[in-house]
Parts: structure tokens; C-alpha cells; sequence
């Protein structure tokens, strides 16, 4: 009798531990596959990849192909964040073919501030796109920096507002490229949501590029979800149409943050 409550109240525990840690880290949120950042950060001691594939047609000439671009997360702090990103591309034009991986970038995210009344959650990214750590045919002449500020509402239980500030270089002109996006989120159920933008490119010198795109997310599990989106181009210089599907998951690489949930609901 002894040995069977014994049992029973380690099944307990277990089971309790179990659902804290689970009620502790919060389900997978990506930065994908809409263009607005989350500004949520990847809990302490996990490693995130979030993998993309897609095609772009800017016309019957022109076309770009991301298989795969992949931005590997992970968390040093509850508000921080280490990124890299690496992408392999081929790219087609009438002078010819280019297929190869664009320079490496490295960067990080850390919260600024939390949800608060009319406050949104705010976070900060900054990245630095190496010039020479890539193919020969996709290096650039300088390092080109970026930064974004990402903010996010709460209006209900199925319903956000998501919205990017922030601007960019290309590694060769000296000007910045301005961005900005703007996206809904709406919840479908505990596993599935969906999504519509409007975000855009507003060089220094040069026209401006407006697009719009939509999409869905499926939540496997706590640590893995899918996506797939499609968009097209608001204005004339911008693609004429483009689809992207992808997949990703995070792993618990500290043994401090391994829990019976973690390693079991891990991809």
C-alpha cells in the first residue's frame, strides 16, 4: 500500500511539473511567414530555426527561388536573443542564372517593453549582412546593417495587431531602404491562425514598393509549426505575384530548461 501512494503521488508530481513547465514556455511564435517581426524572444537555453521556401515572379523574365532561407534563433536571456540567417537562392534574369547562398547576417532581438494598456510590446532587432561570407555572385562592396522596431496589440482573445518600423542597407548604395509593415492576426483555434499585411520598401533615391500578403499557421505541437502564404505586388517595380511555405521548431539546449514536456514535445 505503501509503494503504490508512493507511486502515485511521483505520477502526480511528475505529471504537475510537467504542466508548469509547459504553462512557463509559452507555444512556438515565429517571425515567419509574414514580413511584420514578433518581438516575442525565444525562451533561455533554446535554439529556433525557422525554415522558408518560396517563389518570386517579377515578371515571365525575372524570378527568385529562397530553398531554403533560415533564421536560427537563440535565447541567451528572457529578453534577449542571438540571430543568424542564412539563405540559398537561385535567381533568374535575361542575363543569366545565379544560384549560390547571399552573405551571412548576424544580429539580436531584446525586449523593450511589455503590453501595457495602449502600450504595445515592443522589441528591438538590429543586424549586420556580412559582404564576403557567401557566394562570389551575391557579395556586396560594404557590410549592410539593418534595424526594426516591433510592436504588437492585443485587441482580443482571437484578434492582434502587428506593425515593423525600421530601415535597411543593400551594401552598395549609401542611402537606406525605410520599411514599414502592418498585419492582423487572427486566431482560427487553439492550433491555427491566420493573417493579412500590407508592408513596403521606401528607398532613399528611387520608387517605392508596396505589396500585400496572407497566410496560415498550424501549431503541431509546442515546439513546431507550419506555415504557408502567398502575396502580390501593390506597385509597379514590386514582384507580380509570390508564394512561400515553411516549417519551423525550436530544441531545448540547456539542461536547465530540459523538462519531461520539453524533451518529449520537442520536433
Amino acid at each position: 500500500m505503501i509503494r503504490r501512494n508512493f507511486l502515485l503521488l511521483l505520477l502526480v508530481i511528475l505529471f504537475t511539473a510537467g504542466t508548469l513547465w509547459a504553462q512557463e514556455i509559452p507555444p512556438l511564435q515565429a517571425d515567419r511567414p509574414d514580413q511584420t517581426e514578433t518581438p516575442a524572444i525565444v525562451p533561455p537555453g533554446f535554439l529556433q530555426a525557422e525554415n522558408g521556401f518560396s517563389f518570386e515572379q517579377t515578371d515571365l523574365r525575372i524570378s527568385s527561388i529562397l530553398h531554403p532561407a533560415i533564421l536560427w534563433k537563440y535565447g541567451v536571456h528572457p529578453r534577449w536573443e542571438l540571430r543568424v540567417i542564412t539563405e540559398f537562392a537561385t535567381e533568374e534574369h535575361p542575363s543569366g542564372k545565379q544560384t549560390g547562398m547571399y552573405p551571412l547576417s548576424f544580429g539580436f532581438k531584446t525586449n523593450l517593453l511589455e503590453e501595457k494598456g495602449i502600450i504595445p510590446q515592443t522589441s528591438f532587432i538590429g543586424h549586420l549582412t556580412t559582404s564576403r561570407l557567401g557566394s562570389g555572385s551575391f557579395r556586396t562592396e560594404h557590410p549592410a546593417p539593418a534595424f526594426r522596431f516591433t510592436m504588437q496589440h492585443t485587441l482580443s482573445q482571437w484578434l492582434s495587431l502587428g506593425y515593423n518600423l525600421g530601415a535597411e542597407w543593400d551594401g552598395e548604395s549609401p542611402g537606406p531602404v525605410y520599411i514599414y509593415t502592418l498585419v492582423t492576426g487572427i486566431t482560427l483555434s487553439d492550433k491555427v491562425g491566420s493573417y493579412l499585411e500590407i508592408y513596403g520598401f521606401l528607398p532613399s533615391e528611387g520608387r517605392c514598393d508596396h505589396r500585400f500578403d496572407g497566410g496560415f499557421t498550424w501549431l503541431l505541437n509546442h515546439n513546431c509549426m507550419t506555415d504557408l502564404s502567398g502575396g502580390i505586388g501593390l506597385t509597379a517595380n514590386a514582384p507580380d505575384w509570390f508564394l512561400s511555405a515553411g516549417i519551423s521548431y525550436r530544441l531545448c539546449l540547456d539542461k536547465k530548461h530540459s523538462s519531461p514536456e520539453g524533451r518529449h514535445s520537442s520536433f
